[in-house]
């Protein structure tokens, strides 16, 4: 028999654990009760809680799609307690729950929020997170989550616009029983965010029983995780989990740029912080998308070449079934597409919520009276009964990226892509995931350089081409050209040249080889090196020089005694002459593109290089630096 509440039995079970734990830890007689903090929203509120609420406001800060900069919502952030003596939004939450009023506040803070939310322009394809407190439903005298409903449907949104933040600070069983029952019974579309993730009380055993849709990344646990690698590995693996169930990570608190980079570099789907917005009084100042974090992301240095192109190609646009389909139109979906045992399943947004299995529903399919009674609308279970989490990730990531979050998970048939404004994009299979790392690694090595075993030209083009078409920022590339290369090959063979070449090649490994870093082989003794978002020129430009001289103490190992002495070999040149060539060097070509760059085209970055091979060779240091105009 199947379960009245459907397959999630996970999110049951969590409840009663919380709701248990919860009475374990019960005050003693002694303490001071709050047995009726809830009580009835409807209740009139004495007069000092009228005023205290005629006072209190709500500013917003913006929640934003980490690659694009796109709003996706707004946080809703109460203001003007400190004039009423409180010094926090719990505060005064814990008052209203000790005078017995806690239930009739939030509804009445919860409305105004909402009211506010609806007033923006972009209200109706974006979303308002709203912190709500878990006490008001311990009390059954509350009305759960229904005035809720009918305020949101007074202001013409979608349920699934409004999105509950409950602190995992809290216990949660009430809330959980109550928000269970608004799915699976009430086949409501409100969907919430664990808020304070790593800072409360169970952590992954809330992330793993509550089957939440979204958490919030404690400030806690994101402050300095730039610098720290321990915190950044423990990071990337809560990142990791949550996308293995389902479910989006907001990283909140994001202060600074590194802190924004660590972000995307383990995975977030969401930021919000002051790098992007501080929260704003005025919801009319809130915008649709923020450029400042798409320019970030542009210049993101740790940011690996891109698969999208491969993984567009691989992964299959499977037409997902929306949340509100009906179980008719499910059963009849499985009948026409007989190859088909799931589908991709959404929300009214768009927004991925799992996936539909052909198996889960056999019980009904092939029971007397079970299909009947799944398609009964009085009686019968309702699509969002039966979805079962799946694996998303971002179209953007890379091929590893994607299938380290898929090798997470046991039974999965692939992953659920989404695009940069986090909607649904397409389906991966377990097969074709396995076909973008082929090919990725087909393409790695039909363009690498089989002696160096440095990317080659295909990849040097794709690398100017971004650097070209950025104009936001500096970029640096550095052409190096041997010196003396010739003579050196001729008179020790070219087992000793090919040791040359690949001497260079460690040089750049060693001193290139951060991920902000380009380094690539162009062919013979020819190499490039590059880097995006160049904040301290000076610095790189040291870095260059370091390359060079490396080499030319290095290499100097290749010669025998005597000509190590003399500081030259003597060689017959092309007209047979014989002449004295010094030790092998290489010369530096430094090309900087400026974010003022107007000649942004290669024709224009091939005579510029050609220049400075002339007079970096002819420079004691072997380095030139010109500016593309």
């Amino acid at each position: 028999m199947v379960s009245l509440f459907g397959r999630r039995r996970t999110s049951h079970s969590f409840a009663e654990d919380q709701e248990t734990s919860a009475a374990e830890e019960a005050p003693s007689p002694a303490a001071p009760q709050t047995a009726t903090g809830s009580a009835d929203p409807s209740a009139p509120l004495p007069g000092v809680w009228l005023a205290r609420l005629d006072s209190l406001t709500h500013a917003f800060q913006p929640v934003v799609n980490i690659h694009s900069g796109h709003t996706y919502g707004l946080e809703a952030l109460l203001r003007g307690m400190e004039a009423h003596g409180f010094d926090s939004a719990a505060a005064l939450l814990d008052a209203a729950h000790a005078d017995g009023v806690l239930a009739a506040v939030e509804c009445a803070l919860k409305d105004r929020a909402i009211r506010t939310y609806a007033q923006w322009p972009f209200c109706h394809d974006r979303k308002l997170f709203i912190n709500i407190d878990p006490r008001v439903f311990e009390d059954a005298s509350g009305d759960g989550l229904a005035r809720t409903r009918r305020v949101i449907a007074a202001c013409g949104l979608a349920e699934s616009a409004v999105i509950l933040d409950v602190s995992e600070r809290a216990r949660l069983g009430s809330f959980l029983r109550e928000f269970r029952i608004e799915r699976q019974v009430r086949r409501s579309s409100l969907r919430y965010a664990i808020d304070d993730f790593g800072a409360g009380l169970g952590s992954l055993q809330t992330l793993y029983g509550a089957e939440p849709d979204f958490i919030k990344v404690d400030r806690a646990l994101l402050g300095g995780v730039a610098d720290d690698a321990r915190k950044k590995i423990f990071f990337s693996h809560i990142v990791s989990i949550a996308h293995l169930l389902g479910v989006m990570v907001v990283a909140e608190g994001v202060e600074n740029e590194a802190e924004y980079f660590a972000c995307k570099e383990v995975g977030c789907d969401l930021i919000q912080g002051f790098v992007v917005c501080p929260p704003l009084g005025d919801i009319a100042e809130a915008a649709r998308d923020y450029a400042l974090v798409r320019d970030l992301s542009r210049r993101d240095r740790r940011q690996a070449r891109s698969d999208e192109r491969i993984l567009v190609e691989r992964m299959e646009a499977i037409e997902p079934l929306r949340l509100d389909t009906r179980m008719l139109e499910v059963f009849e979906r499985f009948r026409s597409e007989k190859t088909r045992t799931f589908f991709p399943v959404v929300d009214a947004a768009g927004e991925p919520r799992g996936v539909i299995r052909e198996g889960d529903l056999k019980e009904y399919t092939y029971s007397q009276f079970g299909r009947d009674l799944m398609t009964n609308r009085a009686y019968g279970r309702s699509l969002d009964q039966f979805v079962t989490p799946c694996p998303v990730a971002a179209l953007n990531l890379p091929a590893e990226r994607i299938l380290e979050i898929f090798s997470g998970s046991s039974d999965a048939e692939g992953l659920i892509i989404v695009d940069s404004t986090a909607k649904y994009a397409g389906f991966l299979s377990a097969n074709a995931l396995l076909r973008v790392i082929n090919d990725k690694n087909l393409t790695i090595a039909r363009d690498q350089n089989p002696l160096s075993r440095l990317p080659g030209n295909t990849v040097i083009h794709e690398f100017l081409s971004e650097c070209l078409g950025d104009a936001c920022c500096e970029h640096v590339m550095v052409y190096y050209d041997f010196d003396n290369f010739k003579p050196f090959n001729d008179h020790y063979g070219f087992r000793q040249g090919d040791r040359a070449i690949q001497a260079f090649a460690d040089v750049l490994r060693r001193l290139f080889g951060k991920p902000e870093d380009f380094i690539a082989h162009i062919g013979g003794d020819d190499f490039v090196s590059g880097r995006k978002a160049v904040d301290d020129f000076d610095a790189l430009l040291a870095e260059v020089g370091s390359a060079v001289e490396t080499f030319r103490d290095e290499v100097a190992a290749f010669y025998d005694d005597a000509a190590r002495e003399r500081g030259f070999i003597t060689v017959a040149d092309r007209y047979g002459t014989e002449r004295a060539f010094p030790l092998l060097t290489v010369s530096a070509a430094v090309v900087r593109i400026r974010a003022d760059s107007r000649q942004r085209g290669e024709d224009h970055l091939s005579p510029l290089i050609a220049g400075l091979k002339k007079l970096a060779k002819a420079d004691p240091r072997h380095i030139a630096i010109g500016v593309l105009p």
